[in-house]
């Protein structure tokens, strides 16, 4: 659907009988566990963005630096004519370096599960960026899907996927997920990837645990989403946020903790809370430079180098097919 000169809206339909599906039966195991990709309804993505801005969360401006002091040196590898597809795209900030630092893009295509607020940051993308056609996708990137037929003369496809979302999947299925990308962006395609490396435990645990509370506020905003859109009366006060870091595991973990013995029905289905009980609701890995650059070696990519800020917390690779 066309909105506008230079803009397009594809929309792939990642329904809402998929949020019901994962919600029952993820309150129905044990112990409880809820899905991350469904935090961004409309609300979390905006509460996404409040978490960017707070000083303990050091990941977005660390990656901003990184990408403003390369973004030429990355844009040189590229090339000319590049369609820059960007999983996850939320409000497309960081992509905007790219874009000024590529030659003649041919298109920029955002794909992301949230609907309207994808809609609106795309619409004030292609504004910002008249002569760039911008193709939005709304699809569940987590799963294949297919990418519209893309204007301009031809160019690699290059997969952006920031924000260290990469560290959201198990070791397992990070593999997985880049081959799949490969796949998407076909022959000659490249990613470049947002990784959150390893660090003192306390850095971590303060990033996700900030004094301003939008972390918690992101968190527990998705059990108001399963309010709001499954029928649920889940008692919201009744229910705290919860990130602690797993050294074992190298990772963070998120969980909503019920504060008290209590019963909540969710589209229909009566479900029960203990005191204390937890509903694990994200796990974010942080990883090495060399661990990172094997999984991508292991997905098929052959070319692959680095860029990192000077305390190497955070690392954005380039990976060439």
């Amino acid at each position: 659907m066309n909105d506008a000169a230079g803009f397009a809206f594809h929309d792939l339909a990642p329904g809402e009988e998929s949020f019901r599906d994962a919600v029952l039966a993820g309150l129905s195991r044990r112990p409880k566990e809820l899905p991350c990709k469904f935090f961004y309804d409309e609300k979390g993505s905006a509460l996404f963005d409040a978490i960017c801005e707070v000083p303990e969360y050091y990941l977005t401006r660390t990656e901003i630096a990184i990408l403003d002091e390369y973004a030429d040196e990355i844009a040189g590898h590229i090339g000319p004519h590049a369609r820059l597809i960007e999983l996850g795209s939320g409000a497309s900030r960081k992509v905007r370096i790219l874009l000024a630092a590529l030659k003649d893009p041919a298109a920029y295509v955002p794909v992301d599960i949230s609907r309207e607020w994808l809609r609106e940051a795309a619409a004030q993308l292609a504004a910002d960026f008249p002569k760039l056609p911008v193709i939005a996708v709304c699809a569940d990137y987590t799963r294949p899907f297919q990418l519209p037929p893309m204007p301009g003369p031809a160019g690699k496809r290059v997969g952006f996927f920031p924000g260290s979302t990469i560290g959201n999947f198990e070791p397992e299925a990070v593999v997985r997920f880049l081959r799949n990308c490969a796949e998407l962006l076909g022959p000659g395609g490249e990613m470049l990837i947002g990784a959150d490396l390893k660090k003192e435990p306390e850095i971590l645990e303060a990033a996700y645990n900030d004094r301003a509370g939008m972390n918690a506020a992101f968190n527990l905003n998705l059990l108001e989403r399963i309010n709001r859109e499954l029928g649920g009366d889940l008692d919201i006060d009744r229910f705290e946020h919860l990130a602690v870091y797993n050294e074992q595991q190298g990772r963070m973990e998120l969980y909503v903790k019920s504060l008290a013995d209590q019963h909540a029905t969710v589209a229909g289905r009566r479900f029960h809370f203990g005191a204390g009980e937890r509903i694990h609701t994200e796990n974010s890995y942080k990883t090495t430079v060399d661990a990172f650059a094997t999984r991508l070696h292991d997905a098929g990519f052959t070319d692959v180098r680095h860029w990192c800020d000077p305390k190497r917390w955070f690392a954005v690779f380039r990976a060439a097919g």
